[in-house]
């Protein structure tokens, strides 16, 4: 009888500690969509959270779906996924917002226009302008948001990537240390972190890391972070030292950063040329010619 119970008594034993392990992994990792579902919606901005507060948010979803096409949406939601809009229903909303603007500005321009003596051409090529213009202000956001995350994303990586190196080297995972490094990063740069932290989400819920990682640099559109992603997947591809590769890789990083100064420096007389003519040389002219002006004025003057 004991010889029976003992089997059975270990049996019952592993299966119950592997229940557990099993029901308390399915446990996190359900917290952790959870956690990943809360900062998309949070991840939208606080201009769009206000107008879904107040109705707008579906409003322009609304109008947005009936125009939308399936073809188009999957470009749209990455340009909106770089430029900070993680929602599923972003792209309607931009669509939503990009025609309430045009009509906006149509209806506008032909209250001030129609009454107005101009012929027919005229007043019709004034609204529709007007109405172009107008629909072109949310893509003219799109862009400036993209530029300025891809710009401070490309300005802090550098930085990180030291920190990772550091981190690695010290003797810490690659995932330990992404997960130091975002939390450390956080204080100077937001984005960067926020996309750090939602790329360690994606590898506890599944995903491979390379994948996870390559899904970070499509959502920013950053060259450096493709350049990073590239390096960290060779590097477990074939074996080498990730310590190295990141060394190596922060090293290419700083001179590229240090190029890119320099060429900004370059520029920057070109730049100013202009603001120099318009400003800057009209005064010089006044102040250096303007006595010798008025002299010869008064000197006709008295002719």
């Amino acid at each position: 009888m004991n010889q029976i119970l003992v089997p059975i008594l270990v049996f019952l034993s592993v299966g119950s500690i592997g229940a557990a392990i099993l029901i308390g992994r399915a446990a996190r990792q359900q917290r952790l969509r959870v956690r990943m579902e809360e900062f998309s919606t949070l991840a939208i901005g606080a201009d769009m959270s206000e107008g879904q507060s107040s109705g707008l948010w579906k409003l322009f979803e609304h109008i947005g779906t009936r125009f939308a096409s399936k073809d188009n949406t999957t470009e749209m939601q990455k340009s909106m996924a770089q430029a900070g809009f993680f929602s599923p229903s972003a792209p309607s909303v931009y669509l939503g917002v990009r025609l309430i603007s045009l009509t906006v500005g149509l209806t506008a321009a032909g209250v001030f226009v129609l009454p107005t003596d101009f012929s027919t051409m005229i007043k019709l090529t004034i609204i529709f302008g007007v109405g172009w213009v107008m629909s072109l202000i949310p893509s003219l956001y799109i862009d400036i948001r993209r530029s300025k995350r891809a710009t401070q994303i490309r300005h802090h990586l550098p930085d990180a990537v030291d920190m990772l190196e550091i981190c690695v080297s010290s003797g810490m995972g690659l995932d330990m240390a992404w997960n130091a490094v975002a939390e450390e990063i956080r204080r100077v740069s937001m984005i960067l972190a926020d996309e750090m932290a939602l790329t360690n989400l994606e590898i506890h819920l599944g995903a491979g890391r390379a994948e996870a990682m390559r899904h970070m640099a499509d959502r920013t559109g950053s060259d450096d972070l493709n350049s990073l992603v590239s390096t960290l997947v060779q590097s477990e591809r074939f074996g080498t030292a990730v310590s190295d590769a990141l060394r190596t890789f922060a090293g290419s990083m700083r001179e590229l950063r240090q190029t890119r100064a320099a060429e900004s420096a370059e520029k920057m007389g070109v730049k100013m040329l202009f603001p120099m003519i318009a400003f800057i040389l009209p005064a010089i002219l006044i102040v250096m010619g303007g006595g010798a002006f008025i002299k010869i004025m008064d000197m006709f003057k008295s002719l």
